[in-house]
């Protein structure tokens, strides 16, 4: 296991981070996702632990927080001291029926990081994150009570989640102006079959040293290579139930066509090699996977150990190379004749 520091801060986190969303099962959308037990989460945990897995990602929102409870349980349960743990979880999904239980405002932050400590039984989160962009709060309201939050000692680092480009670009200028603690990662969607934020999003994350977390890096299973181009797949599947995130599913099965001779030479699953794509991107700090047994967590894992050569790499990013859009082609046409590094 690889350890990288998250964005421009000195905290290390390891590559693979172990997301909890498959814990509790509580509410419809969750129970499609997954309803392990504290029993089962204590098992991956351990085995997570086992690896060299340090970081581990959850939401106030997942399960209804049913989520929080087992995973803080499980680290009781594994007998781990506090600071062997990097805990993220995350804010501003609805909480309650109020309008003022949703979103990123002062109030909200205040009242959902005293409840997401509770749920966790810990005095304090390594990494609080905005799981969404809120178009009615003001960024300045809420980067300022984030930044009370780490003054308090309730929170050590700050992060975003689903974040688009300029708002992130704004509340970075706005942290360093006001001296007040910036994002240190970006958690977002990422995958060899959807690769847009390299448009916007992953020139800023490197200019500016913020770290990426990738969630759902195979795209709720569909880049496991276990379906096929009619939908067809394991029963009880994830995606069988629950089709997200939205995808070009004639992109991702042409990239799964590009996996599968990969994956039969290097003797391991279709998923294994999109992880490992995944973890050669050099703007990628760590990867989210999520697992309902433990022989799915070791299958996830052992992508770390993949070493794709250039003419692998050359390949599957060939296949997966982004449509070309403006302003890019008049950017690449006007810098054609330009040298230097």
């Amino acid at each position: 296991m690889q350890y990288k520091k998250l964005g421009g801060t000195g905290l290390l986190v390891s590559e693979i981070c172990l997301g909890t969303m498959t814990f509790g099962g509580k509410g419809d959308i969750w129970t499609k996702v997954g309803s392990l037990g504290q029993t089962e989460a204590d098992a991956i945990l351990g085995r997570a632990l086992d690896a060299g897995i340090n970081f581990l990602d959850t939401a106030n929102v997942y399960s209804e927080g049913l989520c929080e409870e087992i995973t803080g349980q499980a680290m009781v349960n594994s007998g781990r001291p506090r600071s062997d743990f990097v805990l993220a979880t995350k804010l501003n999904g609805p909480m309650g029926a109020g309008p003022n239980d949703r979103g990123s405002s002062r109030a909200h932050i205040m009242d959902s990081v005293k409840a997401s400590l509770r749920r966790l039984g810990t005095d304090y989160i390594d990494l609080y994150q905005l799981h969404g962009f809120d178009r009615i709060t003001p960024i300045e309201e809420t980067i300022r009570a984030l930044d009370d939050l780490v003054t308090q000692g309730h929170v050590r680092y700050v992060g975003c989640s689903n974040w688009p480009a300029w708002a992130l670009a704004q509340s970075l200028s706005l942290a360093d102006h006001r001296g007040w603690r910036r994002f240190a990662s970006l958690q977002a969607y990422y995958t060899i079959a959807g690769r847009d934020l390299e448009r916007e999003i992953a020139p800023l994350l490197r200019d500016q040293q913020v770290g990426l977390m990738v969630w759902s890096p195979l795209a709720g299973g569909l880049l496991s290579g276990k379906f096929d181009r009619d939908g067809n797949g394991p029963e009880g599947s994830r995606r069988a139930s629950f089709d997200f995130p939205p995808i070009n599913k004639d992109r991702a099965f042409d990239c799964i066509d590009a996996m599968r001779p990969i994956a039969e030479a290097h003797g391991v699953s279709v998923a294994r090699i999109a992880l490992a794509w995944l973890l050669h991107q050099p703007h990628v700090t760590s990867v989210i996977v999520g697992a309902k047994n433990t022989d799915q967590l070791d299958d996830n894992v052992a992508a770390v150990d993949i070493r794709l050569s250039d003419e692998e790499l050359a390949a599957l990013d060939t296949v997966s190379a982004l449509p070309i859009e403006y302003p890019g082609w008049m950017i690449e046409r006007q810098n054609s004749n330009r040298t230097g590094s």
